[in-house]
This record gives C-alpha cells, sequence and structure tokens, in this order.
C-alpha cells in the first residue's frame, strides 16, 4: 500500500472520538485475557452496570420502552434495561472475540421451516438474502451456517465513531463472506455480489431518512425497502434469521425463518418487521432498546 493509500484508510475524527476508542480498545483487550465465558459475562455486567448508565443507555431504553409499552411499570422498564445493556454488552464481546464466539457455537444447530428453501437455493445457485435486527446476537446465525459451509456476507452501517468503525470493522471482514459499508460503494458491491448467486445479510431495524414510515413496536419507524427492492431485482429468497440468547447467557437458538413471499417492497418489509416484533413480544430483553430506532429518539 502506498503512503497515500494509507492516508486515506486511517480514520479521523475529534479527541474525543480518539479518547473513546481508546478506552474501548484497552477494555476489549482487558477483557480477551480472560476465559470466554468470564469475559462475556464480565461485559455484560460493565456495561449493564457501569457505562450504560453512565453513557445514557440504561435511560433511553427505559424511555423507548415506556413508548411501546406504556402499562408495563417503571420498575420492570428499569430491569428490563439493565438486561437489555447486558446483552448489549455480551453482544459487543462475543463479537469482538470471533474465533472464540464460533467455537462455542460449534455444536449448535439452527433450526425452522427456512432451512429446506435455503438448501434448495443453494443446490440452484440462486441468491439469498438474510434480514435481521438488533436481537440477541445478530451474528450468531451468521457463525452457524459459515461454519456449515455457507458464504454469508453483510452490509452493515458505519459507526459515527471512525475510530471504533476501523477495528469494528475488521472484526466482520475477517471471517464469512465479504462485508460491505453502507453507502454508494458498499451498496452496489453488495448487490453485485447478490446478483452473482451469493448469500449476504442486512439488518434492516435501522432509521433511514426519506424511507416509509412503517408501524414497528406501535410507532411509525422509517425503514428501507432495500433488502425487498434486491431481492425482486435478482430473484433473490429474503429470509428473516434470528439468534435468540438462551437463560444461560452464552447459548443462543438459531432461527432460521420461512422466506418472505415475493410481493412488493413495502408489504415484504412490513412482514420482516413483523417478524421482528414477535421474537420482541417473545423476549423484549433480547432487542438492543438503546439503539435509536425511532426519528424522535431520545
Amino acid at each position: 500500500m502506498t503512503d497515500s493509500a494509507a492516508t486515506q484508510d486511517r480514520p479521523t475524527g475529534s479527541r474525543a472520538e480518539w479518547w473513546q476508542d481508546q478506552v474501548l480498545r484497552g477494555l476489549i483487550a482487558s477483557m480477551n485475557r480472560l476465559p470466554y465465558a468470564t469475559r462475556v459475562a464480565t461485559m455484560g455486567a460493565i456495561i449493564a452496570r457501569g457505562i450504560g448508565p453512565v453513557a445514557g443507555y440504561r435511560r433511553r431504553a427505559v424511555a423507548h420502552l415506556a413508548a411501546s409499552y406504556p402499562n408495563m411499570s417503571m420498575a420492570m422498564r428499569r430491569n428490563l434495561a439493565i438486561r437489555v445493556c447486558d446483552n448489549f454488552g455480551r453482544t459487543l464481546m462475543e463479537n469482538y472475540a470471533n474465533r472464540d464466539f464460533a467455537h462455542h457455537l460449534r455444536d449448535t444447530q439452527a433450526t425452522g421451516d427456512g432451512l429446506g428453501p435455503l438448501a434448495e437455493a443453494r443446490a440452484q445457485g440462486r441468491p439469498v438474502i438474510f434480514v435481521t435486527g438488533h436481537f440477541g446476537n445478530f451474528e450468531a446465525p451468521r457463525h452457524v451456517l459459515t461454519r456449515d459451509g455457507l458464504v454469508v456476507g453483510g452490509l452493515y452501517r458505519p459507526m459515527a465513531n471512525a475510530f471504533v468503525d476501523s477495528h469494528y470493522r475488521q472484526t466482520m471482514t475477517s471471517w464469512g463472506g465479504p462485508v460491505f459499508a453502507q453507502g454508494g460503494r458498499g451498496t452496489i458491491g453488495f448487490a453485485r455480489h447478490i446478483k452473482g448467486g451469493g448469500m449476504g445479510t442486512l439488518l434492516f431495524d435501522v432509521h433511514v431518512s426519506r424511507a416509509p414510515a412503517i408501524s414497528f413496536m406501535g410507532r411509525p419507524a422509517l425503514t428501507s425497502l432495500a433488502a425487498a427492492e434486491m431481492a425482486l431485482r435478482f430473484d433473490a429468497l429474503l429470509i428473516p434469521y434470528f439468534g435468540t440468547r438462551q437463560a444461560d447467557g452464552l447459548s443462543f437458538d438459531i432461527a432460521v425463518e420461512a422466506p418472505i413471499p415475493h410481493t412488493v417492497p413495502l408489504t415484504m418489509m412490513r412482514d420482516a418487521t413483523q417478524r421482528l416484533e414477535a421474537r420482541i413480544a417473545a423476549d423484549p430483553a433480547q432487542w438492543f432498546w438503546v439503539h435509536r430506532r425511532w426519528k424522535a429518539a431520545p
């Protein structure tokens, strides 16, 4: 790589963002010295009891829960917010320890009505787009399917802190299929990957300006139609999948759901949203209520 190319690839940002990145790097490096189960649980506790309250994550989760569950008691909202932050911390640590995470999932088997259509698409070379949300650990299904021989790429939204995004991106691209950053070139690259018969995943529960509003957890949420549009354009299966954390805090249920029927993009993404809502209704603590999903997020 030339000096000019290296300069272009070097992340930039404010001094505060640089320090935030240094703290995160140091924390992750310290955690990685611990046994796998201990480091995952410890990071969950640190986010839930330490960083979460200071950074405002718990307050934001409580506010979002109040808007979606107005009849829920404050005590229950606060308890859920702590559990949400714990899951957030565990997910962060698991994704930075991707080799150990994959080893931990070595005996985990995927289940669900989507496995048959997925196997058929694989045999035919038909492209597949997986959709999921910030629920449980969203990388767990990709790990399990990769272990089973699939090459699953991804499209992700870059983090606001470019320093953090730089090394987080490395964790995602160090295994599995190609990963693309949302934006002009990245979205085009992802589309080409799918068009060529590839498989890829994207998290659709993110706020996208000028996208249509779809009801999500009782409130309108601007939702990209890109996944459905690409599925229609390239005749790709659109399959929701989810990695639900189990009671031990370390194991996962991997569900590959039945494909979403090809109709029109808005209807298809409403279906995807309802699939995610059903998962959240079954276990609200699994979704990232700290996530700024709604335009007027606190």
